[in-house]
């Protein structure tokens, strides 16, 4: 999953405004050499976040904070109808505080009405001293990881109900890394988080070897519908170099797609994005490198890639290359989302990582993805199928907002708990809406997860009857048992929830796929749709989710962004309501934290 860190937010806020939550625009960095408008949103930006800084200490019974608390701003997010909120990482005596995010929020006059927060706790540790020094720290860490250890770090570990003074380490070993933490007292590991996010979990590998089965899906299917884009020759009328070209990527999966690339002189192109921030895919070459620079550029005399199989390199490249613009085209076109992280950044790809490797990740030490060729027996093709990057990219829009994180993580890698089972379940509810935007005849749209892997059971989640799902086993209904289900099994919790909002309960058919939603209590649920539903489930990850936030916190976070969409009256409000109900999750259900 994703390291825990304090990144530094001294040169640029990045603001975020919002027309209904379904687009805006956002704007980042100093606003030297820009046009008014940019200016306005930073000077606006910074008098909302000191603003709530000082409400946050005004309000500390509330929002936590104490002697020694330093916040530092991450987002700024302003509401058309006047809300705004800002999310802040905390600090302690200098320390960086894990599970001390915020977000405080506040009305059109930047008066306080309220808190989320990860800790509902003091983070001032009981201990200030530490035991251990940063080399002992950093060997324990080494041991637990299997890898060499970074510098030790000294930070508070608010997380899990209480704080310790604790050192971080990052374990760099074969198959990437880990951040451990451990406590500065006592010696104990407290946790050891792998860094990247698997597509595929240790528990499912495992699964698929006991039922002794292989993914062998089919490829090389042809040409797309002309929504996936406009096939282009190559020709740009460029008269300077480099300049933006128009490609066909002959996939794997997709068909023949269209590709905005980059020719860097007469009859030489590079697989590479100029209109999305300079995109681009690499090749690994079979390596573990977390170092996009370390991989080989896609590079051509024609602006053709692949021939839509596997002999051909660039043609994984292709289908990666077309996933990941395709999801920041989503993000951009349905929240004015800007990028990965909203900066106006590159999204980066590598194909061909690793030698067997049956996995696809999000990689934050990258800022990238990273696919794995298969391991040739159980997964046979590379895993660059289209909701299989939404939803690993997915990973990384949660990370540069809630940045939810597992409850805890198993000695073989499988991650529990429900915030990061939350995690796993908006993945793959914005990967099934990026198939729905992209809208490729070879990729029909639905709410089916992994449907091209060719597994068995024909799909590998889906968000109406997550039970379905044998290999993981994932659950449709909220119970005490769900905090220790591993993630991917207790994803099935809230992305039910969505589709009873999205679609309703009971038979449906769309796009040729049959559907057939049960409830927990039985009832009726009428959808609002899937633009309504994809708008409340993404206001509520920006604004009212925090690293802790499980189910029934999720409840209510929706809720909240309901409410700011289409009001406490609505048919939406309601809605979200009944939805949370037919899946077990109430305001009476609520567990005493």
């Amino acid at each position: 999953m994703r390291r825990p860190h304090i990144r530094s937010v001294a040169v640029a806020i990045a603001v975020t405004t919002a027309a209904t939550g379904l687009a805006g625009t956002a704007f980042a960095g100093s606003s030297t050499g820009a046009d008014r408008s940019t200016a306005a949103a930073t000077t606006n930006a910074t008098a909302v976040v000191e603003a709530a800084h000082t409400a946050a200490f005004a309000h500390a019974s509330a929002t936590g904070v104490s002697q020694g608390d330093e916040l530092h701003a991450q987002d700024v997010m302003l509401d058309p109808e006047g809300a705004r909120h800002v999310r802040f990482v905390r600090t302690h005596d200098g320390m960086p505080v894990l599970g001390g995010d915020l977000v405080v929020h506040l009305d059109h006059e930047l008066s306080y009405t309220g808190v989320t927060r990860a800790a509902g706790h003091a983070v001032k540790p009981a201990s200030t001293q530490a035991k251990l020094s940063a080399d002992q720290a950093a060997a324990k860490a080494a041991q637990a990881a299997k890898g060499d250890a970074g510098t030790a770090q000294l930070v508070v570990d608010a997380r899990g109900g209480s704080s310790a003074l604790a050192y971080q380490v990052t374990v760099t070993g074969q198959d990437g890394s880990n951040t451990v933490v451990v406590d500065a007292v006592t010696g104990k590991v407290r946790s050891n988080t792998p860094d990247s996010d698997e597509f595929l979990s240790p528990k499912l590998l495992e699964s698929l070897r006991k039922h002794g089965e292989t993914a062998d899906p089919a490829t090389g299917i042809g040409s797309a519908s002309g929504t996936a884009g406009l096939l282009g020759s190559g020709l740009s009328g460029a008269t300077g170099y480099p300049s933006s070209a128009k490609g066909t990527g002959k996939t794997l999966f997709v068909g023949n797609v269209g590709l905005t690339t980059t020719q860097t002189s007469r009859g030489h192109y590079q697989l590479k994005d100029p209109s999305r921030y300079g995109t681009e895919t690499r090749d690994a070459k079979g390596s573990t490198t977390e170092k996009f620079g370390s991989g080989t550029k896609f590079t051509n005399t024609t602006d053709v890639w692949g021939n839509g199989t596997t002999a051909n390199r660039a043609s994984a490249a292709a289908d990666a290359q077309y996933g990941i613009t395709k999801t920041l085209d989503f993000y951009k076109s349905t929240f004015g989302r800007k990028g990965i992280a909203n900066n106006s950044k590159a999204a980066q790809g590598m194909v061909h990582w690793g030698k067997k490797v049956a996995n696809a990740f999000w990689d934050p030490t990258c800022n990238c993805m990273l696919y794995g060729d298969g391991d040739g027996q159980m997964f046979k093709k590379p895993l660059v199928v289209l909701d299989v990057t939404g939803h690993e990219l997915t990973h990384g829009v949660v990370d540069a907002t809630a940045k939810l994180e597992p409850t805890y993580v198993d000695p073989d890698g499988n991650q529990f708990g429900e915030p990061g089972a939350l995690n796993e379940s908006l993945a793959d509810i914005f990967g099934s809406n990026v198939e729905f935007y992209a809208k490729n005849a070879k990729d029909t749209p639905d709410y089916l997860i992994g449907e091209k892997l060719g597994l068995a059971q024909k799909f590998l989640r889906r968000l109406d009857h997550p039970s379905l799902d044998k290999l993981e086993g994932t659950i449709d209904y909220w119970s005490s048992n769900v905090y220790d289900a591993e993630v991917h099994a207790g994803s099935g919790v809230s992305s039910h929830a969505y589709y009873l909002l999205a679609e309703g309960s009971g038979k449906k058919t769309i796009n040729g796929v049959n559907y057939d939603s049960p409830t927990y209590n039985h009832a009726t649920v009428k959808g609002i749709g899937r633009t309504k539903a994809t708008a409340i489930f993404y206001r509520a990850l920006t604004r009212y989710m925090v690293s802790t936030t499980d189910f029934h916190d999720a409840r209510i976070a929706t809720l909240k962004a309901a409410k700011d969409l289409y009001g406490a009256n609505s048919t939406e409000y309601k809605t979200v309501d009944k939805a949370w109900a037919a899946v077990n999750v109430t305001a009476a259900n609520t567990p005493s934290h």
